[in-house]
């Protein structure tokens, strides 16, 4: 029996990968292939975990991945199980008390369920759980290894992982967040998860957060000092890590930024009008999950298929940060080329009736060729999804929202727009009018005090639960709104009543070839920043402060400087500011952008890591995704949760309520 950690060499030896990519071997080859010594090479195996661990494992390989590594049957440790004592089992579990206890049970007397068993903890395991474990000599001989493999977070992106602390919005920055044992509670378990993040990776950062602001005039709270808290316990776990860890780096490899959801109030409740972000805003998935309508194979009724919107789907993969126009512009142009390529479609359009068709009337014709359903499924799929979203955005007259909210982001719209607009919108759907009363209130709080705001509550039809959300924006304002600035989070300006305020400054140099893309989340400027060592160090410190020599002229100099000019020339070129090449000439797929994903990462500077406190948004994910390519360095984003806006609405509404009165799933 061994009680170790991996011993797996650097992320940084050998071919470059991906925190994805990471993430899947360290499961794949370091846990599963690893159990495969002595007379268990060839025997089958049974995996159990718990509710964490299965997640962990879902989001990184699929069922077929772990079958060829000689796992025959997967299991939940605390359902009732059939004893199997001619197999070995491999345990992944996190490191509690129920989860050894059930071990324990699983393995000890006369009679165990398993004949050995390999036992991968998820995160630091405590030495009283290991004494209990030794302590138990009936179980010591039938266990094969024990091992930590410090693996505790959801990959839901090649670029992206989750803690999986759903409700950290309620219980960090509620109304009675800060008196709550949820507190203390939620800020370990996120600190551990993100550390085995870097444990994963084999990575030691520079741990930045946003500071608190102390002076005699501002109280601080402790919703101010949650990044202050969460930076200390991480930091404090990566310490242990470099003593106990094999091949853990001594010294700073990378960078952390941890934020919260009050450094952009905006990002999580505008409309962002992708193509990813607006599946998930206005379809109704259930996570990545859509109900796809295909035809009847007998001739009756559609039947209904679910499928999944991931990173296996070329189409998806080349689309999802795309414009929703320029996606529907392309699905159209892939689906006319199938065409022009493939003869029996020619003679099938020769006979109809002359004149342009559309992308529906495409999608049909070569849904009737049967030997190509293979190839055009997918690119039917994401016709009829594009095809619904652009009905949505027609019927409820989203466009002009859209429009208003950007114009108040930016300062071009002021309360006299709001109130013409709300007037003549009347029977606008009462989300969207939502939504643009939170930005509104963001730009204008005073106009939502007293009366005003009972005011603007019964103009924009908003019930007393919308308003709730609107009100509790202020416990996200970690600052007063009078104290910031330009350089500060949200650029208010208080100067004349008569005056509009811009939330965001305009971005120089950048041209926009979409309508309705001016909006950039506020985390693209803090990592433009914190990529040129130039963070404001008022508001943003460093848990392990770095010498000037190493992170501001000599190494990180080194890293960013013929890379970054590269990534301008690069994008001087491109039409829109996130439009990926259309390297795809063969109508269907997008094998070029799978061909390119995990070459792009071969000569990267040091990793960005960036981990928001209280959920993240789709527009945060792919900022993260264009800068990586800009900047050539790889950025990673963290975060408690990735909230889509109703999600977002939903839990800002629980600020002020029971949080088990509403359900956030």
């Amino acid at each position: 029996m061994s009680m170790s950690d991996s011993d797996s060499t650097s992320s940084h030896g050998g071919d470059y990968k991906n925190f994805r990519q990471i993430s899947r071997d360290r499961l794949l080859v370091e846990m599963l292939r690893s159990t495969k010594t002595g007379d268990s090479k060839s025997t089958w195996k049974v995996l159990i975990m718990d509710k964490v661990t299965v997640k962990v494992m879902s989001c990184s390989c699929k069922m077929a991945d772990i079958t060829e590594e000689g796992v025959s049957l997967v299991e939940d440790l605390h359902k009732r199980r059939q004893p199997l004592p001619t197999m070995d089992a491999i345990y992944f579990i996190q490191p509690l008390k129920e989860n050894v206890a059930k071990f324990l049970s699983d393995m000890s007397g006369g009679k165990p369920l398993y004949k050995k068993a390999f036992v991968f903890f998820s995160s630091p395991f405590p030495k009283e759980l290991l004494a209990h474990i030794k302590s138990n000599a009936s179980v010591l001989t039938r266990i094969g290894g024990l091992r930590e493999m410090n693996l505790e977070y959801f990959a839901i992106d090649s670029q992206g992982f989750l803690t999986d602390n759903e409700r950290a919005l309620g219980e960090l920055f509620g109304e009675n967040g800060e008196k709550s044992r949820q507190y203390d509670a939620c800020l370990n378990v996120m600190a551990t998860r993100i550390a085995t993040v870097f444990a994963s990776m084999r990575e030691l950062p520079f741990v930045h957060y946003r500071a608190a602001k102390v002076d005699a005039v501002t109280l601080t709270t402790m919703r101010d000092l949650v990044p202050t808290k969460l930076a200390a316990a991480v930091w404090n776990q990566l310490t242990k890590y470099k003593d106990s860890i094999k091949h853990f780096p001594q010294t700073e490899t990378c960078e952390l930024l941890i934020l919260d959801r009050s450094v952009d109030q905006i990002s999580p409740i505008i409309h962002e009008w992708t193509y990813d972000a607006m599946c998930h805003d206005l379809l109704n998935m259930d996570g990545n999950k859509y109900v796809h309508e295909v035809p009847s194979k007998t001739g009756g009724q559609p039947e209904k298929k679910d499928v999944l919107l991931e990173d296996h789907d070329p189409v998806w993969l080349e689309l999802r940060h795309a414009h929703i126009a320029d996606a529907s512009e392309r699905l159209h142009d892939k689906m006319t080329t199938f065409i022009s390529k493939n003869k029996a479609a020619q003679i099938q359009h020769g006979s109809r009736s002359g004149g342009e068709l559309s992308t529906r009337d495409l999608q049909k014709m070569v849904q009737a060729l049967p030997q190509y359903s293979e190839q055009i499924d997918k690119l039917s799929l994401h016709v009829e999804i594009a095809g619904k979203i652009n009905r949505i955005i027609k019927e409820t007259e989203l466009r002009d929202f859209g429009q208003l909210e950007q114009d108040l982001v930016f300062g071009d719209a002021g309360p006299r727009e709001v109130i013409n607009f709300l007037r003549t919108k009347q029977d606008a759907p009462r989300e969207n009018k939502l939504r643009l009363m939170m930005i509104y209130s963001v730009a204008y709080p005073e106009n939502f005090e007293g009366e005003k705001g009972q005011k603007l509550m019964q103009l924009a039809g908003l019930s007393h639960d919308d308003m709730n959300a609107v009100n509790n924006m202020r416990l996200l304002d970690g600052y007063s709104a009078s104290e910031k600035n330009s350089s500060g989070v949200f650029s208010l300006k208080f100067e004349s009543q008569k005056k509009k305020r811009s939330i965001r400054k305009e971005r120089k140099g950048v041209e926009e070839t979409w309508a309705l893309s001016r909006f950039y989340p506020m985390i693209e400027e803090l990592i433009e920043k914190l990529n040129k060592g130039e963070l404001p160090k008022s508001e943003y410190a460093c848990m392990n402060d770095p010498s000037q020599s190493v992170h501001g002229t000599q190494e990180s100099a080194s890293v960013r400087s013929s890379p970054v000019s590269a990534a301008h020339s690069m994008r001087s070129r491109r039409p829109a500011s996130w439009a990926r090449p259309r390297n795809s000439d063969d109508g269907y797929s997008s094998d070029s952008v799978l061909r390119h994903a995990s070459s792009d990462f071969k000569r990267m500077g040091k990793r960005i890591f960036v981990f928001i406190i209280g959920g993240a948004t789709r527009a945060e994910l792919r900022v993260c995704h264009k800068l990586t390519e800009k900047l050539k360095r790889e950025i990673i984003l963290g975060s408690s949760s990735l909230d889509d806006p109703p999600q977002f609405i939903t839990k800002l509404k629980m600020l002020t309520t029971e949080f088990d009165d509403l359900d956030i799933y």
